[in-house]
């Protein structure tokens, strides 16, 4: 049965911005090339490559999974209608369909000889279950102490590959805001930075990027993700001569309300930016904002804060 619409429902229709923007199948392929792009030069180029490493490995898990969806469809649809994430990372992080994710990743990430790498590699492969999801569990509950910080970036990539392709092959339902602006309608985890968009029907709209699916959903723009203030808010980058003042491609929006702040990619400024890449290419304004009293309460889970 089709559905006519009415005047201004037409208009309505026309003028609501898109609230979900799902992540491209080649996500990883994407964020692999752009953390090749930052390290040319870069202070920590060998842990951006060493992550871009990471994700080429999870772009080959997304495109042969290990496993299919872990949860049945009718649970999916309940969680949906009652408002609740689909995907909630609190429960299935438990649950560990995820695990065969880490296993997977393990076998294709190849180190020869001995050092710090290959130490963190030996210590998952020897870790039984249980610990391994205790890890999982408080990396995705911002336990950081919990967990070894050499085994953060793998225990962090094989669980975004996971969310990641479950969320890419979800039914199409319609996804529900989350009762707080900062968390992700799929999965319930806390947004890793924002993107303002510069194409099509998004051009122009803030998303917020999950920290572990990938998931970008619609906030409207100059509002505190996490008090919902809009005075006084002041925006933050890195100094850079290259870029006029506002034209920055990665910028912090700091909120004196709550002293939190979360960091920007303006894709009108860089079209390839990258939330999680251009994340981890940008710490020294981290280590900045810090001095300066504002707080960070956005995850990036290949990396061990601190």
């Amino acid at each position: 049965m089709s559905t006519i619409l009415e005047p201004g429902q037409i208009e309505a229709a026309a003028t609501t911005p898109p609230f979900i923007h799902l992540p491209s199948a080649d996500v990883f392929s994407l964020r692999a090339a752009r953390l090749e792009q930052l390290a040319e030069g870069h202070a920590l180029g060998a842990y951006l490559r060493l992550i871009a490493r990471l994700c080429r490995i999870q772009q080959q898990l997304l495109l042969a999974p290990p496993s299919g969806l872990p949860l049945a469809e009718e649970r999916q649809r309940l969680c949906i209608n009652h408002g609740l994430p689909p995907l909630a990372a609190d429960s299935l992080v438990r649950e560990g369909p995820w695990l065969v994710w880490l296993q997977a990743l393990l076998e294709r990430f190849d180190e020869q000889g001995s050092g710090p790498l290959a130490d963190a590699l030996k210590a998952l492969r020897l870790s039984d279950q249980p610990k391994l999801k205790s890890w999982g569990v408080a990396l995705l509950g911002g336990q950081y102490d919990l967990v070894p910080a050499a085994l953060v970036p793998f225990i962090g990539a094989a669980l975004q590959a996971a969310w990641t392709y479950w969320l890419l092959n979800l039914p199409s339902y319609e996804l529900k805001p989350a009762d707080c602006l900062g968390q992700c309608p799929a999965c319930g985890s806390p947004a890793m930075a924002g993107v303002v968009r510069n194409r099509g029907r998004h051009n122009g709209l803030r998303y917020l990027a999950c920290s572990l699916c990938a998931c970008e959903w619609h906030v409207v723009r100059v509002k505190c993700v996490y008090c919902d203030s809009s005075k006084d808010l002041r925006y933050s980058s890195l100094e850079d001569d290259r870029h006029a003042p506002g034209k920055a491609p990665l910028r912090a929006e700091c909120c004196p309300g709550c002293n939190v702040y979360l960091k920007h990619c303006y894709l009108e400024n860089d079209a390839v930016a990258e939330p999680l890449a251009d994340d981890l290419a940008s710490l020294a304004l981290d280590m900045r904002l810090d001095q300066e009293g504002f707080q960070r309460l956005a995850p990036n889970l290949l990396l061990a804060p601190g």
